[in-house]
């Protein structure tokens, strides 16, 4: 069988990839830029964009199954071609596809969902990776600047979720369903840094933002103004699926999910001085 992963070098992607080729599996990755993905020896990497479907016919060749992004371009926005997307997908004979929502069911879920595709949606609640972003802060002034620092989150491991959607996209039997990854516990970003600092051996300092703040700062980062209104509601006033423990991740892949403290050991040397 032959897998295609779109977003293969993105945070969770990349294990995707990994566990396919893992166990065995023809792995196919899509990338705007091939000659840029540095993929792992034995991937088949072909030119595409999601958001011109136009472009994806050669990739979705032999294709048994694919794990979707629902986010495309450079601004992270929700893609708008979904149903383009579910429709070359069908003629392709694609038979199942993963979903990883970017925080709510959107154009690609709706068109997914009214396809005859078996297609699982995965409801990451928050990728731990996403701590990476405070890591020049952290290595040049040892402080981190948040807003919802007391806000909590059960932030799950992107190679687990990578894990899960390469099990399901081998394995089948999992259509129609939306699936909740967490991992084992639930964290503040203030608790996330206390952790981090005990990891590096550092004392580390969080100030808080106002969402006012927040949203300039993500204005000035170039995220349009409907992931802003995405962000700030998610951070700020999760539903109570985002910071509520649930055994997805243990009940597909066999073992309890990795820690956020697994995690930043993992990545310690990202937020090392040089």
């Amino acid at each position: 069988m032959t897998f295609l992963v779109t977003g293969a070098t993105g945070k969770a992607g990349r294990h995707v990839v990994g566990q396919l080729l893992k166990e065995g599996q023809r792995v196919r990755a899509l990338s705007r830029d091939p000659a840029k993905a540095n993929l792992p020896e034995g991937v088949e990497v072909v030119r595409g964009d999601l958001t011109d479907p136009a472009t994806l016919g050669p990739a979705l060749d032999g294709v048994t199954g694919a794990h979707l992004l629902t986010m495309g371009g450079d601004d992270y926005a929700t893609l708008r071609t979904g149903p383009e997307l579910a429709e070359l997908m069908e003629k392709a004979g694609v038979r199942r596809v993963t979903l990883l929502w970017n925080g709510k069911a959107g154009p690609v879920e709706e068109a997914f969902a009214a396809s005859d595709l078996e297609w699982t949606r995965l409801e990451a609640v928050d990728f731990m990776s996403n701590t990476l972003h405070w890591a020049q802060a952290i290595k040049a002034e040892g402080r981190v600047e948040e807003p919802f620092a007391d806000v909590p989150s059960a932030v799950v491991h992107e190679a687990d979720v990578g894990e899960v959607s390469a099990r399901v996209l081998v394995d089948g039997g999992h259509g129609g369903r939306s699936y909740t990854l967490t991992g084992p516990e639930t964290l503040t970003a203030r608790q996330r840094l206390s952790a981090l600092a005990e990891v590096l051996g550092r004392k580390l300092e969080f100030v808080e933002l106002t969402e006012d703040q927040a949203r300039e700062r993500w204005r000035k980062a170039g995220y349009d103004e409907e992931l802003i209104d995405l962000l700030a509601d998610w951070q700020g006033n999760p539903p109570r699926e985002a910071y509520t423990v649930v055994p997805t991740v243990e009940r597909i892949i066999g073992r309890p999910p990795r820690t956020f403290t697994q995690w930043a050991a993992e990545h310690a040397e990202r937020f090392q001085r040089g």
